[in-house]
């Protein structure tokens, strides 16, 4: 067995399973409760059950991995001969994986450096393949965790919504609650600011609002090189016809990823997001 550093990270990086394969990252589900079922990200609820679920209005909410979830796995890791983990997580802000990690990072057979990268998704998930990378090449656990938070600084993710409404059942819209107030009548743009949901602009139909994402991406990325995931959630042809308008518009594009989100960013953002993370090279 090599010694190394290996990644962790959660379910809500919405990784593909042949990246995650390829870098050797490992991701802890989180949980979405579905009526009086708890079910685990990834494995045991489609997106298509959850969009069902949330259009005929049954209660959904969604809970982090234990600590003991998250210690069985770096003893997991462990045992393959890791030297150090980086444990890689969404936004604190946002949700408890973060606090569950570090607690379970005090008992685990190797050091444990867990890191909030204030991001979600593919944001969240880029940071995890920079820090493999660096781990690939022989870094040690402080480099690695550097890779990821240079990585985490230079992104940024924005969202359409079709509404408000999960949003507001969640407690996940910070000061947008406070922006929008009770205009649910308009189509907002929302960005990860701060490790937060917060508003960035309220445009008034959804071809609008879309067009504008649009162009907040592109602005965003500039001609520099950057690497962008377009995420949806039952909204596969909108994702897809933005995802070809955004390749023909940013002159600096690496990769391009396009993905339905999972079930936990689906419960609070509802059918019909489109996301769009933009992360420099």
């Amino acid at each position: 067995m090599s010694r190394h550093v290996a990644i962790v990270t959660d379910s809500t990086a919405y990784l593909p399973p042949r990246t995650m394969e390829r870098h050797g990252i490992t991701a802890v589900p989180l949980t979405v409760v579905l009526g009086d079922r708890a079910l685990e990200e990834g494995s045991e609820i489609s997106t298509r059950s959850l969009a069902q679920a949330l259009q005929k209005r049954r209660p959904v909410t969604t809970s982090r991995p234990s600590p003991e979830v998250f210690a069985q796995t770096y003893r997991k890791v462990a045992e393959t001969g890791a030297s150090g983990i980086v444990s890689l997580h969404l936004s604190a802000e946002l949700s408890g994986t973060y606090d569950a990690a570090v607690l379970a990072a005090k008992e685990a057979p190797v050091p444990v450096r867990v890191v909030d990268t204030g991001m979600i998704a593919m944001a969240l998930g880029f940071c995890a393949v920079a820090a493999a990378e660096a781990a690939r090449t022989g870094g040690s656990v402080d480099e690695v965790v550097t890779a990821a938070e240079k990585r985490a600084a230079g992104t940024s993710a924005y969202f359409y919504v079709d509404t408000l409404e999960y949003l507001r059942r969640g407690g996940r819209i910070g000061t947008a609650q406070a922006l929008f107030g009770s205009a649910l009548a308009v189509k907002p743009l929302l960005q990860l600011y701060g490790g937060r949901i917060e508003p960035l602009e309220k445009v008034r139909t959804a071809s609008r609002a879309i067009a504008r994402l649009e162009e907040v991406v592109a602005e965003r990325a500039g001609a520099a090189p950057v690497d962008i995931a377009v995420h949806h959630l039952a909204a596969a042809d909108r994702a897809s016809a933005l995802a070809e308008r955004l390749r023909a518009r940013v002159p600096g594009l690496g990769e391009l990823h396009v993905s339905e989100v999972g079930a936990v960013i689906g419960a609070h953002t509802g059918p019909g997001l489109l996301g769009v993370v933009v992360a420099s090279r």
